[in-house]
Parts: structure tokens; sequence; C-alpha cells
């Protein structure tokens, strides 16, 4: 099978020839239709991922059609067109996950390949309403802003929410949520058309974090916020403490620029706010996001389709991090006899 990988650390992706995986019992054999990048299959291709092993196939999000199915598996799922829960090994505890934990992709090969191989427990239907590229999107970026949005802040109809970077794949399902839920929904960007964008799925308004006094015209449009979304931590940090309102709860998924500075301990005892860590996400929240999308009618929002061919291209146009949705890399039917 034909499959991306990454031979060695300072390597390049490259594609490659690979035995296809052996069916074992209560494994699931999926001929991948698509798949999506996150930033953690760049990441792990630049070599800056924890836990490297090689060779190494990265992709997270997966879209395609069951193939075959292992020893004590349901062979209904053969044909079936479906999704994987990248989220394995949760652990008993809903409030966190174990010491076993992993996502798909990094160790357990991924998605970037024309077959993966998972255990029937992460199999799901995929939603009627989506076709093999859009499903793709949903997976990793879905369950990450599921967890964060409704796991962790608790979100009710009619409370104001700020969801930070706009364009990325999880903040743009918080705000398709949050929307859905019934909350008034703000974003930050540092592009406007992102901004505008973002009003077009539902935002109420948003403000561009590069503009000097941002924050206090945005807490004075809003009134401040009761729930807050952030994927990237840094100084900025301090300008959501301060544009929560009384209560607030800010829910905390990623740190992609860096360590806080200068954060004021006493507005947030004074304000009694809750900080809130979130990653991915149990089972049991990939069941009721995957539902929820369902009864919502939620369409993943995509930016680019690539052919497989193409992929290293759809890595390059991440590191530019000018994307607003998903990047998506789409491969052609093959057949079971291939």
């Amino acid at each position: 099978m034909k499959a991306l990988v990454l031979s060695g650390k300072n390597k390049p992706l490259q594609e490659k020839k690979m035995p296809e995986p052996l069916l074992k019992a209560g494994m699931v054999h999926i001929l991948v239709r698509a798949t999506a990048l996150n930033h953690r299959d760049l990441w792990i291709a630049r070599g800056k991922y924890g836990g490297l092993q090689y060779p190494a196939v990265p992709g997270s999000d997966v879209a395609g059609v069951v193939e075959e199915v292992g020893a004590g598996v349901d062979a209904d799922w053969v044909g079936k067109d479906i999704i994987v829960n990248p989220s394995h090994n949760w652990g008993p505890e809903e409030a966190y996950q174990g010491r076993d934990y992993q996502i798909l992709g990094m160790p357990d090969p991924g998605g970037l390949a024309e077959i993966v191989s998972v255990r029937e427990e992460y199999v799901h239907p995929m939603p009627a309403h989506l076709s093999h590229v859009q499903a793709a999107a949903l997976p990793l970026a879905g369950l990450t802003a599921w967890r964060a949005l409704v796991t962790r802040a608790r979100t009710r109809p009619g409370e104001r929410v700020l969801v930070t970077g706009i364009g990325g794949g999880v903040a743009l399902f918080a705000l398709q949520y949050a929307v859905a839920l019934g909350a008034k929904v703000w974003v930050t960007s540092g592009s406007p058309a992102k901004l505008k964008a973002a009003q077009g799925l539902g935002a109420e308004g948003g403000a561009n974090y590069k503009q000097a006094g941002w924050a206090k015209e945005l807490k004075a449009h809003s009134g401040g916020f009761d729930v807050i979304i952030d994927g990237a931590g840094g100084p900025g940090f301090s300008d959501l403490v301060s544009v929560a309102a009384p209560g607030g709860r800010i829910a905390v998924y990623g740190g992609t620029v860096g360590n806080y500075d200068g954060v004021s301990p006493q507005k947030i005892f004074w304000k009694q706010l809750s900080i809130l860590g979130s990653t991915m996400g149990s089972p049991t929240d990939f069941h009721n996001m995957l539902r929820f999308v369902n009864e919502n009618r939620i369409v993943p929002v995509v930016d680019e389709v690539f052919p497989f061919a193409e992929a290293l291209d759809a890595f390059g146009k991440m590191e530019q991090g000018k994307q607003f949705g998903k990047l998506v890399i789409e491969l052609p039917p093959r057949s079971a006899t291939e």
C-alpha cells in the first residue's frame, strides 16, 4: 500500500510502498478515503513530538470504507462508510486520560496511508449528511472542541462565548457547536478576512488581536464572557482573564504561542474564574459529539482538498497558517483486490 512515511528524525516525509497491516482479532481494516491534517502531524513531521518512533505514518483523522474485519468483529461493518475516533486507550476515568493513552498516528500508523487498522471500538458510522472529505475533518478537532466547550466549560444556551484564533479546526468547531447550542459567540483573529468569515458561521462579532485595545473594545461590546475557549496561551492570556465575566470559565486546549506571562492572580480569584485544562476526549465525549453533529447537521469547514500525491503541499500550507478550516487529503477509491 502507499503511505506517507517519516523514516527518521530530520528526514522528510516521503511517499513509500509499505506492507499492508496484518488483520488481527478485534481489528478493522479501513480503506482510507480521506484524512485531514492537524498541527500534531506537522510537529511529528518536524521531529518535535514526544515519543517519536520510526518508521512513522502520521494522520489522526480518518474517513473511509471498512474493507475487512478480524475475528470477533461484527461482519456487518464490511462495506460501511465510517469515521475513526483517534483518541485511544483513554482509561477508566472520565475526568482525565490514563497512562496508556495515545492518539492515532503516533505510535500506531495513521491515516496518511491507503489502509489503516484500528480496534472495532474506535469505528463509528459516518454521518450520513457528510462526504468522506467533510467527515475526515471532524474527529480530532471536533472532539477537542466538544470536550473543551461542553464537557469542561459546560456551555449553556444564552451564554456569551469567546473563541480565540478563529480559522483553526478546533476553534471553528467550537464556534459551530456554541452557535448550535444557542450561545452568543465572539471570536478573535489576526486576519480581518477570517473575522468576517466567522460571522458568516454565526459569530456575533470579533476582534483583531493585533490591534491595540482590542480586549477593552470587545468587552465593551459583549459585556464580558461566560466561557472562553483558547488554544494559544502566551502573553495574550492575560487579556482573556480581563475580558472574562465574573464566574467565567476559561477552557484551555493548547498553547501554540507559549507560556503565560503577566497574568494577574488577583483578577482570577476576585472574579471567581475557573481555568480548565482540556485534552482530546473520552469515548463518551466522542459519542456525544457525534450525536450532536448528526442532530444539528453540522458540516465541518474545509479550506482545501489535496490529492494524496500532493499531500506535502498540504503540510506546507498548514505551516503558513493561512487556512480557514481543515486541510484534507483525499485518496481515490481502492478495491480490496489492489
